[in-house]
């Protein structure tokens, strides 16, 4: 979406940059995803300076992918941090859960009782009424999901970071839609069909799953 139309070359490089931290985590635990990102971040640098021309933005270019850096690729990669941690994988689980819930739950919140709009500049559709909805509904599948997946539940923590984390969502989702006004785009791709890319499903797991797996690793 940032690097606009005609730039396939340039939007397949900068998805090999974003894989780095990840690869980092999978491969290299000591340099951990820090060493990945600072690896990414230098090879962006040496990519820029190498496309310096006087008729091509290179201060645009480089905001612009090194947000898709840290967007996609640090915050990305803290799923498999999570799922490194004990019970992880019903984490993620739950995670998932949160955002799939909370999405589902504002949708028919807002239609049924929105009333006052949350970021009428942003995203006029959404309502108050709806991330609250979006919100309670989030807590309750994760309250379901951590009853049914986890050996001893810390409902205090579970309940407490769910709507942490339904708050951390929708600002995911309300950063995209500023994305999107900013590049004219309607949907960031068409791979999924008629629920647009795969950034608007994931626009709000990517920011909580760096949210979870610091509060896992401070509070559990």
């Amino acid at each position: 979406m940032a690097l606009g139309s005609g730039s396939f070359f340039q939007s397949v490089s900068l998805a090999l940059l974003t894989i780095l931290p990840l690869l980092s985590v999978c491969f290299s635990p000591r340099l951990g995803i820090h060493g990945g990102l600072v690896v990414s971040f230098l090879l962006l640098s040496f990519w820029t300076l190498a496309l310096y021309k006087e008729d091509f933005d290179s201060y645009a270019f480089f905001s612009k992918c090194c947000l898709g850096l840290l967007w996609v690729g640090f915050m990305g990669a803290h799923l498999l941090m999570i799922r490194q941690l004990p019970e992880g994988n019903y984490w993620l689980l739950i995670l998932t859960g949160i955002t799939a819930g909370s999405d589902s739950g504002a949708y028919y919140s807002g239609r049924a009782f929105g009333r006052h709009k949350l970021s009428p500049l942003i995203s006029p559709n959404k309502t108050i009424e709806g991330a609250i909805g979006g919100i309670i509904t989030g807590v309750v599948v994760a309250a379901l999901l951590a009853l049914l997946l986890l050996e001893n539940v810390p409902w205090g923590f579970v309940l407490t970071a769910s709507v942490f984390l339904g708050i951390v969502g929708i600002c995911g989702d309300l950063i995209e839609s500023v994305v999107k006004r900013a590049t004219g785009t309607k949907d960031s791709g068409t791979i999924l069909g008629g629920h647009g890319g795969i950034l608007d499903r994931a626009d709000s797991i990517l920011f909580g799953a760096p949210a979870l797996y610091y509060l896992l690793f401070i509070f559990s």
